[in-house]
């Protein structure tokens, strides 16, 4: 019953989708919808991170679970502002990496080939910088540690060995931003997805990992605010 349910849910979503583009674009060119795509990135984030919320809120009711069952607190011995720098460190040092490296990289690898216009990425996130803003820093670190690295990595480490886990986890993680492109999806998932399931994996708390995002996401919305001053 939970796949038919996920499966309705994404089905809603789809059909939602293509009515919005379809009423977008009103007949004109097909061409234009990767763009249109790029551009309403910061909405769709918005969108989805209240919908992944109320979803995993729902979720966690049902099974009777609470925020500390699902990573959200300290083991024995470890201390609340050692874990954020645990956590906030790796996260800058990925900030960094992701404008100053792997972004022309990207950029590169969307010219051969993807489904949104090369380098449109931070450019479509600058456009609209309230609800990027929003998305970015204020749900995505909370809302995306919870599911990804609290709830479903959990249970994924249940079920599976921790090297298939933590892959299905960077899978997921990585379709999270198809908005982004194809290599945006492969460059979230290695470069952020990794190091973040490890933190959890290591650190036995979603606290570390909720830090390193929150890092990440926070110099990322600085560099794209600066960016567009300058």
């Amino acid at each position: 019953m939970d796949s038919a349910r996920r499966a309705a849910s994404r089905a809603g979503l789809d059909i939602l989708a293509s009515v919005y583009f379809g009423f977008v674009t009103q007949g004109k060119d097909p061409a234009a919808i990767p763009q249109l795509v790029a551009d309403s990135t910061p909405y769709q984030l918005v969108a989805l991170q209240i919908w992944l919320l109320l979803v995993l809120m729902k979720t966690m009711k049902r099974e009777g679970l609470s925020w500390k069952d699902i990573g959200w607190k300290l083991q024995d011995g470890q201390q609340l502002w050692r874990e954020i720098l645990i956590g906030a460190i790796p996260g800058v040092v990925i900030a960094l990496l992701y404008f100053f490296v792997l972004t022309p990289v990207l950029v590169s690898l969307q010219n051969i080939w993807d489904y949104v216009p090369a380098g449109s990425v931070l450019t479509a996130l600058g456009a609209s910088l309230i609800p990027f803003a929003i998305a970015d820093v204020l749900f995505a670190p909370f809302v995306e540690e919870s599911i990804y690295r609290g709830y479903g990595l959990t249970r994924l480490l249940g079920k599976f060995s921790q090297p298939a886990a933590i892959a299905l986890s960077v899978f997921f993680f990585g379709i999270l931003h198809w908005t982004g492109g194809f290599w945006y999806i492969v460059l979230v998932g290695l470069v952020a997805g990794v190091p973040f399931a490890y933190l959890r994996v290591t650190r036995k708390n979603v606290i570390a990992p909720f830090a390193a995002h929150l890092a990440l996401n926070l110099l990322e919305t600085i560099f794209i605010i600066i960016g567009i001053g300058g």
